[in-house]
């Protein structure tokens, strides 16, 4: 198992993902290699070693019988649940082509597994069935709605529901369903999706009209590419994979002997009552009341996602109220401790469709983390667990994500200079002057907790709260964030955009933030520009008036392209090389841009300051690359260029520690620094902390202007995965810095 790094400290991974999969356990483990080494035999052969085999094959599917309480039906082995939901749906809707219903439906819980909708979906259009396909809702605890199966079943080719959902660990009333079910439709094909079940749940399938069951091995600690199908009698059923015949015609194919051995062993041990791998719910209740008081006591303001009145007890859904789940799981997965924000076979999607279905905010949507466990965990896992989440409380309080005990000293400014903030592609903009007053310029709803964290953490004075446009793509949050820190935020009268009325400027200590009308973009865009004592623009807050590479639009009302180059033109004449750009913005994932690199990378911008083209040539050429372009306007909120691709130079883990042996190599952390504060990189990469700096995206903006680079050094960047790290490696080329790399894959794929 990888070993982590936790203040300085060499750990193992805590384990929290099972309801994704589960480890092997090492019993299981042995015993899939003694038999892909010595009880190797295809069932099908006639010979000794085939006979064993077989009979392997056929104690392991009795066993399962035993196990899942089937005295009766068919017992089929298949590759997983996957291919077990494939086959009862294929089956179900190759026989419902028989039957003749003027209105037919197929009928799915709304939280299911992604597998089974998409299968549903997927098998009614290729078999040409043509039903509607309808989700079941769920309440508030994600419990089935059965009036609407009571009012859709007698049309009903098929219902698929599930024993134990694998986000919040919700179990359904399977006997209350069946009432509903068999009260009105006695023919209807029923799924239940039991993969979750295994192990946590009594099950009497015979004792059921349960139609197909399917199981999957790698959810309870056998390997994966191995699963079972429950077939009741009587069912229909036409073979998913055809072939030579084997499963008694019902699934060709050579079976999967290792795999099942290993469901042998662990179907072995569920039966044995003397066996104490398995904890009863009482232990397993006891473990998740454990873990539930850690989180509580690390974060503090906790949601919990579902009640653990209709859940069982290893699973905990929740959102932490003042923290987005990325930063929860990016500090999770630094301190070696591994938890998921929901299915592992959604990972991408922005939110919860099971939380959404249930009805949940939009925020524990978004935010929400899965904590699971198996049924074989123990109190010394439990324990460990324990510790090591509640270890992480010093990091939060340090880096300002929680505030603080009234014992502890005050804590540093977490933020002096300027840090970006992005949310789905738009950015908001936080500069702390060393004073500790700080402007905020375009911040954005979902942001407002972790701006209130940071300014009632950091002891901050908040002297504006602006916008750079009246945003017609989405809600601004000025006001209300303006509201929110009521009482840090410096009274007085402000305008329609947030600055204070008859302020030529606003002080931060040794610079000053003047606004400049910039409109085009819309007809009330301005800009703000942080000046120093000499009267040099640092940073240009320029709203969607330039975008990272590009120019922002026109289509908004009030937008005009003539405006705009005008606008372009005068700023540029209070900018210099070095200014940086920070535009309202960032879909590529620039942080920012230094004034000379934005005019290369901008043709059109480039010419109109030049002077090459005049604002009317502008327009026209504006227009027509507009239109080469085709760009949704709606979509981009922006005419972007392509930035030229930089072939970053890629270094794996042992070439990077031989190379930081070099006086002017250094390396960079580009993760956050409450992912840095849980290990110690330079330890693991055996180099000084001296050489090892931490400039995540969000303030590798304020580095470059503050010097902290120098273009005369070499920088190995790394991150969690390697993919933050290669986008600041790309960026810092684009300014100039020629000798970079990436760690690639990052401290995953790092020993």
């Amino acid at each position: 198992m990888s070993e982590f790094l936790l203040h300085d400290e060499p750990v193992k991974q805590v384990y929290l993902d099972a309801n994704a999969t589960t480890p092997v356990l090492p019993c299981i483990a042995d015993v899939v290699s003694h038999t892909m080494q010595i009880c190797f035999g295809n069932p099908s052969s006639p010979h000794i070693t085939g006979i064993q085999a077989k009979h392997l094959l056929e104690q392991t599917r009795q066993k399962a019988r035993t196990v899942i309480g089937a005295t009766n039906g068919d017992i089929l082995f298949t590759s997983g649940a996957t291919e077990g939901i494939q086959t009862a749906v294929v089956s179900t809707l190759i026989n419902a082509k028989k039957q003749s219903i003027k209105n037919p439906v197929l009928l799915y819980g709304a939280t299911e597994h992604k597998a089974v909708p998409n299968t549903l979906k997927h098998w009614n259009s290729v078999l040409d069935v043509n039903a509607q396909v309808l989700a079941i809702p769920v309440d508030s605890n994600g419990i089935l709605d059965l009036d609407f199966i009571a009012e859709h079943i007698n049309n009903a080719l098929m219902i698929c529901t599930m024993a134990v959902n694998n986000e919040t660990g919700v179990y359904q009333d399977l006997p209350a369903i069946e009432q509903v079910i068999r009260s009105r439709n006695k023919n209807v094909s029923w799924m239940v999706d039991c993969v979750q079940a295994l192990g946590k749940q009594a099950l009497a399938l015979s004792n059921t009209t349960i139609d197909y069951a399917p199981f999957s091995g790698h959810k309870l600690y056998a390997p994966k590419g191995i699963g079972f199908l429950y077939i009741r009698s009587g069912s229909a059923y036409t073979p998913f994979i055809a072939g030579g015949g084997q499963e008694s015609g019902m699934r060709s194919g050579t079976e999967n002997l290792p795999g099942i051995a290993g469901l042998n062993k662990l179907f072995s041990m569920l039966l044995d009552k003397s066996d104490d791998t398995f904890k009863p719910i009482s232990i397993l209740n006891s473990y998740r009341s454990q873990l539930q008081s850690a989180i509580k006591d690390t974060f503090g303001d906790i949601t919990f996602n579902h009640d653990f009145a209709y859940s069982v007890p290893t699973t905990l859904n929740f959102a932490v109220n003042d923290l987005t789940s990325k930063e929860v799981i990016d500090l999770f997965d630094a301190a070696g401790i591994r938890v998921s924000g929901g299915s592992a076979c959604s990972t991408g999607a922005s939110t919860s469709f099971v939380l959404d279905a249930m009805g949940a905010s939009k925020w524990q949507s978004e935010n929400a983390i899965r904590l699971s466990f198996g049924p074989a965990a123990t109190q010394h896992d439990i324990d460990d667990a324990c510790v090591r989440i509640r270890a992480l409380k010093a990091i939060l309080q340090a880096n300002c994500l929680i505030v603080s005990d009234s014992t502890t000293p005050q804590q540093e400014v977490c933020a002096l200079g300027l840090t970006q903030f992005r949310h789905q592609g738009a950015c908001s903009w936080l500069y702390v002057s060393d004073d500790k007053y700080a402007v905020i310029i375009d911040p954005i709803v979902e942001l407002i907790p972790r701006f209130e964290k940071i300014a009632n953490t950091q002891n901050l004075t908040i002297s504006a709260v602006l916008n750079t446009h009246l945003h017609q793509e989405r809600e601004s949050a000025t006001h209300l964030l303006t509201s929110v820190l009521a009482s840090r935020v410096v009274k007085g009268e402000v305008d329609a955009l947030g600055w204070p009325l008859n302020a030529e400027s606003i002080s931060l200590a040794n610079d000053v933030l003047e606004k400049v009308a910039t409109p085009g973009h819309s007809k009330d865009s301005v800009s703000y520009l942080l000046k120093n004592s000499n009267g040099e623009t640092r940073y240009c807050f320029c709203g969607d008036l330039i975008l990272p590479a590009g120019l922002g639009n026109t289509s908004l009302i009030g937008g005009d392209a003539k405006a705009m180059a005008r606008s372009i033109l005068a700023i540029s004449e209070q900018l210099n090389s070095t200014s940086i750009i920070c535009s309202g913005h960032d879909y590529q994932q620039c942080f920012a841009m230094n004034w000379a690199v934005q005019q290369n990378q901008t043709p059109l911008l480039n010419a109109l300051v030049s002077g090459s083209i005049s604002v009317d040539e502008f327009t026209i050429q504006k227009q027509q690359y507009d239109a080469s372009k085709q760009v949704n306007n709606t979509q981009l909120c922006g005419y972007v260029n392509a930035l030229p691709e930089i072939d970053t130079q890629q270094l794996n883990f042992d070439d990077a520690k031989a190379m930081l042996n070099t006086s002017d190599v250094y390396l960079i952390d580009t993760r956050e620094p409450y992912e840095h504060g849980a290990n110690n990189v330079a330890q693991l990469f055996n180099t000084l902390d001296e050489k090892t700096l931490n400039i995540p995206l969000s303030r590798m903006a304020n580095a470059v202007f503050e010097g902290q680079l120098s273009k005369n050094n070499k920088y190995i960047l790394l991150c969690r995965s390697g993919n933050r790290s290669k986008i600041a490696a790309s960026n810092l080329m684009q300014l100039g810095y020629k000798t970079v790399y990436n760690l690639s894959g990052g401290l995953a794929l790092s020993n």
